[in-house]
Formats: structure tokens, C-alpha cells, sequence
């Protein structure tokens, strides 16, 4: 079986990189048609490809357009698969109905599509309501179609605040939340963080915690019982970066998170220019390699912020670690994240918070400079 699925994989695979959607779906049919369970075509084949064309494209083994091509040619796979009988016979809804949403902001849909699948094969009605929805429409489906669950699905962890917000909403309305994708760490603690009441790491895991229900001493599926929450405060009663109570979102951010939020262009323009008397070959970039520059220091800026929104200088430690091997892939030398740092660390006076975060993601640099970066910092 196992060797199947490789051969498979590569076929599929193959015609991803070709724009064969046609060739791909065919292929993905024909193994459901052998046996092949649709569940592992999906959880087995279709979702390492997805992982496989990210860790390329971080890499710079492909383009951006190659992976948007590939994504699209899984989509294809995925949409054709839940037509075939094997997967129609299933979509009963037996076991409940499901809202699936990606937050607001959050455009990479792919695996929130993927989950809606796997919840449909495992018995559940859903509502795949897609990528970037405007949370005050979130409660409003929830109370009019009766919803059982609210699956929340974020990728980029600057996603987090509107995640926040979404957890906050849902939760009003009675239903369990659980949250899933990168944005909330490799093991859920920004799920709980924000107040999730529950979190899974993939499609099959998240149908087993569902089918699981709450484990013992829970009052949802995986309620708050401890740890610190946004800006310190406590997790057992989950609060908005300024303390008050979740539910409730807060109209004025942590001090030092809205001031860097607030000031972030005019710390941008500032780094642009006196970044030029510190790497001299700035001075010879074109306009798309300027375009770039700039956009490198928003990332950078974007990142400190949600560390600082989750109180987790560990985040931005992890996302320097994965930025520089992005750029060594593309024959940028790491070392020019050091002054792009000391500039920003420079810019944020009165902000010790944001200066102690950007010294430790330096001192996570010095310590792992030359060595391997992983595929994907969450």
C-alpha cells in the first residue's frame, strides 16, 4: 500500500507541476476506483503534496505562480474525489452540522477545504463557508443554520488577532470553537491562548477530537485551565490583549502592540533609508529588488507585532530562523537580517517589550547561523 501511494503521489505530483489537472484528477480517480479509500487519497496523497509544494517553494525549487498552479490542481483532485461514489455515499450528516471557515484575512484555503471533506466523509453536514470571512457573519450563520461546531482555520500567525476576534464571536453564540492551521503553533497554544476550546493539528486528527467529544473534566473540548493569555493575562479566563473579558473584544490594543501596529509604515521608511548606509549594495538595487527589500521589513515588523500580541517572543525567534533560510534559498545573505534589526531595534524607543523580542529572535540567529532552517517556522 505503501508503495502505491508513493507511486501515486508522484504521478499526481508530476502533473501538478505540468498544470495537468486533467491528467491528475484521472490518475486520483483511478486509484479510488482500485480501493483506494477516499480518506487516504486525501490525508495520504493530496495533503502531502500541498506540504511538499510549500517546503519547494521555500526552497526556491519552484515559482510562486508553480505553486498557486499546483494548489489549483489539487483542488481539482479534491472537488473530484467527493464526487465519486465512494465519498456521496457518506455525506449523511448524521453526526451534526459544521461551520468551516478560514478568518478574516486568511486566504489560504486549502486545508480548511480539505478538513470539509474529511468531516463529510466522517458523517457531518458542512457548511464550508471558504477563505477570508468577515467575522460578524461568522455568529450570524451560526444561529440561523444551527450549528453543532465552528472550525476555524488560520495559516500566517498575523492572522491571530482576527482569529482572536472570530473565537470571541463564535463563542458567544454557545458553540464550541476549534481552531486549526500553522497560525496557532505547532501545538496549539495560540488556539488556547485566544480562547479556542479546542485545537487539532490536521484533518483526521480533528475528526477524531470531534467524534471524541470532550475529555473528562472538560466543559467543552478543551477548555482553558491555565498558562497566560494575550499580554500576560490569565488563560483560565480568556481576556483581550487589554484585559478584558474574551467575548468581548477590545477597542484599544496592548500599549506597546497598537504603537507598533500604528507607527509600523513611518518604521518601515525609516529602516529603508539608513538600511542604504549600512549594506552599500543597496545602493546598485533596481526597483524590484527595492520593492522587495521593503516588503522583507514589513514582514519583519508584522511578525514583532503578533509576538507581542501573544506575549511569545519564541514566535518571532521562529520566524527569523525560517526568513533566513528563505533568503539564503535565494542567495540573499542572512546576515543582512542583523541590520534590519539593530534599525528596527533602534525605532522602537519606549518599547521594551518589542526591543527584548527583537534581541532575542538576534540571539536565536547568532546561535543557529550556517545551520539547516526547517521547512516552515509553526
Amino acid at each position: 500500500m505503501a508503495d502505491n501511494l508513493e507511486t501515486l503521489t508522484g504521478k499526481i505530483w508530476t502533473s501538478a507541476l505540468d498544470g495537468d489537472d486533467h491528467g491528475a484528477a484521472d490518475a486520483a480517480l483511478a486509484a479510488l476506483g482500485d480501493g483506494l479509500p477516499v480518506e487516504d487519497l486525501l490525508l495520504n496523497v493530496v495533503a502531502p503534496i500541498q506540504r511538499q509544494v510549500g517546503d519547494a517553494w521555500a526552497a526556491n525549487e519552484v515559482t510562486v505562480a508553480q505553486e498557486h498552479i499546483v494548489t489549483a490542481v489539487s483542488e481539482r483532485v479534491l472537488a473530484a474525489a467527493a464526487r465519486h461514489p465512494a465519498a456521496r455515499a457518506r455525506h449523511v450528516g448524521v453526526k451534526g452540522r459544521a461551520a468551516v471557515a478560514c478568518v478574516d484575512g486568511e486566504w489560504h484555503a486549502f486545508p480548511a477545504r480539505l478538513l470539509a471533506e474529511v468531516l463529510r466523509l466522517d458523517g457531518w453536514r458542512v457548511d464550508y463557508l471558504g477563505p477570508h470571512v468577515p467575522t460578524p457573519f461568522l455568529p450570524i450563520h451560526v444561529r440561523e443554520a444551527e450549528v453543532d461546531v465552528v472550525l476555524l482555520s488560520a495559516s500566517l500567525p498575523t492572522r491571530l488577532p482576527a482569529a482572536h476576534e472570530a473565537i470571541a464571536a463564535c463563542r458567544e453564540t454557545g458553540r464550541p470553537v476549534l481552531a486549526g492551521g500553522a497560525a496557532f503553533g505547532g501545538d496549539g497554544r495560540y488556539a488556547r491562548l485566544l480562547g479556542a476550546d479546542g485545537w487539532a493539528p490536521d484533518a483526521r486528527a480533528t475528526a477524531e477530537r470531534l467524534t471524541a467529544g470532550p475529555a473528562p473534566g472538560e466543559t467543552a473540548y478543551e477548555g482553558s485551565n491555565g498558562g497566560t493569555g494575550p499580554a500576560g493575562q490569565e488563560h483560565g479566563h480568556p481576556t483581550t490583549p487589554t484585559g478584558q473579558e474574551h467575548g468581548h473584544p477590545a477597542t484599544a490594543p496592548d500599549r506597546e502592540y497598537g504603537h507598533l501596529t500604528e507607527t509600523a509604515q513611518e518604521l518601515i521608511d525609516t529602516v529603508m533609508w539608513r538600511l542604504g548606509e549600512r549594506i552599500p549594495a543597496m545602493a546598485a538595487y533596481d526597483n524590484r529588488q527595492l520593492k522587495h527589500t521593503r516588503e522583507d521589513i514589513g514582514h519583519l515588523i508584522d511578525f514583532l507585532a503578533i509576538s507581542l500580541y501573544v506575549d511569545d517572543p519564541t514566535l518571532y525567534s521562529r520566524f527569523l530562523l525560517w526568513m533566513a533560510g528563505i533568503l539564503t534559498a535565494r542567495n540573499v545573505p542572512e546576515d543582512t537580517l542583523f541590520p534590519a534589526l539593530d534599525l528596527i531595534a533602534t525605532g522602537l524607543k519606549g518599547c521594551p517589550r518589542a526591543r527584548a523580542t527583537v534581541e532575542h529572535g538576534q540571539e536565536a540567529l547568532r546561535r543557529e547561523h550556517g545551520k539547516d532552517r526547517p521547512g516552515h517556522p509553526f
